[in-house]
């Protein structure tokens, strides 16, 4: 099976930006296919950022994929499942919750010594300082 195309940072931040309102509590919630597609499109440029298949990041019922090098996982449940709703995704992506927040409020469902994403998020093109927590600031 082919590999699908890399997804643009563009058509990340496209993907992201009808919700966004939505998101910050100023707008009804988008149609079904805009919040796929937002939840779609950011876990799938997660899952080609980091490649792999021991972790598998579960957003229903819009999308699973997985991500990060490590044992490779090939029948059953995955020793490493990270599983949250729509509008909690989208906030980790976007930067608007922390990893930490999300996990201790429940919102997010996170099992395996590698079910860690905090590293990850919030998506480097989708945060406002253009980084993930976890990385330093870029020398000028």
């Amino acid at each position: 099976m082919p590999s699908a195309a890399p997804i643009p940072a563009e058509e990340l931040r496209a993907a992201v930006d009808p919700v966004r309102a939505w998101l910050a509590g100023e707008a009804e919630q988008p149609p079904r296919a805009v919040l796929g597609a937002a939840v779609k499109t950011t876990a799938r440029w997660l899952a080609q950022q980091v490649p792999g298949r021991s972790v598998e990041l579960r957003v229903p019922p819009h999308v699973a994929v997985q991500c990060i090098e490590g044992p490779r996982h090939t029948r059953g449940t995955p020793p490493n499942v990270v599983e949250t709703d729509a509008a909690t995704w989208l906030r980790l992506a976007t930067g608007e919750i922390g990893w930490d927040e999300a996990v201790a409020g429940g919102r997010v469902s996170a099992s395996g010594n590698r079910a860690d994403l905090s590293q990850l998020l919030p998506l480097s093109p989708l945060s406002p300082s253009g980084r993930h927590r976890g990385q330093e600031p870029s020398p000028s």
